[in-house]
């Protein structure tokens, strides 16, 4: 052989020795190893709320306050729905007073520290079976920690008091009364 073509084959030879050797190595040295796993998500079903009766407060008299208590035939109901047992956030909007139609005149309300009440029965009625739930509570404060009731259903009971001033303007007074439910961390 001469000395190019012995040059060439050591140099073949050096080169595949390197390429074993490195595979060899990297074989030995690697400890790779494969997994697959999964994400799952259940999507509970959709809060809904709906206002089914007024705080109704009825005929009132000049300069005579009117209260309703939370589980008196006249209180506001709320109704929710959703997936039982989730714990929920409730806010209210409650407004400061009534007023006419045409915004001439208002009468001043007031929500006090005992006057909504939470029937996770969902009976929807003021007083009616209550299997869980939490009576006189602030409207302006509904504890975290409240929850749908077990059966998916929950009402929300609202009183109050309107003090009529003497001289108060005769006609029909309304305002709105806002509430906002939503799934505890959403």
């Amino acid at each position: 052989m001469h000395r190019q073509q012995f040059a060439g084959v050591q140099i073949r030879w050096l080169l595949v020795s390197l390429g074993l050797a490195l595979l060899l190595r990297s074989g030995s040295t690697r400890a790779d190893d494969v997994a697959i796993g999964s994400a799952t998500a259940t999507v509970v079903q959709a809060i809904t709320v709906s206002a089914t009766s007024p705080l109704a407060f009825g005929t009132v008299y000049q300069g005579v306050p009117v209260a309703i208590a939370n589980d008196d035939a006249d209180a506001g109901i709320f109704s929710v729905s959703g997936s039982g047992g989730a714990p929920v956030l409730i806010y209210f909007q409650l407004p400061e007073y009534l007023s006419l139609s045409d915004n001439t005149d208002r009468m001043n309300i007031v929500f006090g520290p005992t006057d909504l009440a939470i029937d996770s029965t969902g009976s929807g009625s003021p007083g009616g079976a209550w299997g869980g739930g939490w009576p006189d509570i602030n409207p302006y404060a509904v504890p975290s920690g409240t929850a749908i009731g077990g059966g998916g259903a929950t009402s929300v009971y609202l009183g109050g008091t309107v003090y009529p001033r003497i001289g108060q303007r005769a006609g029909s007074y309304e305002a709105d009364i806002v509430i906002t439910v939503a799934y505890e961390g959403t």
